[in-house]
């Protein structure tokens, strides 16, 4: 009964904090205003298992986009997110209230290179050349600065909780 304890501190309030996280997409929000890459650099921090990080995580977004609805880009997404939580796993330690809005802007930036390729890939807004490609990545621009802000908020957020959590529950 002990160890359950230990369990339920150690991973159900991580995991109801990254679900809560995602499951915020279903809230009207600004464009990009979501706190999606925090999940995905967060849960890299709160589990020791890459491969749990990444269930808990695409799981998660799964279940946000069945409510949603899904959408040409979902890959291109999906796979930013996988990347982001990957990138942040091998460095899950140095996460701290220092270095997180670095690691923000980097977390964003992965996503919106890679989530504006697939529109730029999938979609027929813009001409399949380099010229498209660049037009694609110029236009997105505004939508940068929100995934940015609402990435460093939730992260700054979500840290925040957590530590005050485990501190508070010495797990």
């Amino acid at each position: 009964m002990k160890n359950l304890g230990i369990i339920i501190k150690k991973e159900i309030f991580p995991i109801s904090l990254v679900l809560i996280l995602v499951l915020a997409r279903l809230i009207p929000h600004p464009p990009n205003f979501t706190p999606i890459i925090a999940a995905a650099i967060m849960s890299s921090y709160f589990f020791k298992d890459l491969k749990f990080s990444l269930i808990i995580l695409i799981a998660s977004m799964f279940l946000g986009d069945v409510f949603i609805g899904f959408y040409k880009n979902m890959f291109f997404v999906y796979l930013s997110l996988a990347l982001i939580t990957f990138t942040f796993f091998k460095i899950s330690k140095k996460i701290n209230l220092t270095n997180l809005f670095v690691y923000g802007f980097c977390g964003s930036f992965i996503f919106y290179l890679i989530s504006n390729f697939g529109v730029w890939f999938l979609g027929d807004l813009y001409v399949k050349n380099l010229n498209g490609l660049i037009e694609c990545y110029f236009l997105a621009i505004p939508f940068f600065k929100n995934t940015f802000f609402s990435t460093i908020i939730f992260s700054y957020a979500t840290l925040i909780i957590y530590k005050s959590f485990t501190k508070r529950q010495n797990v």
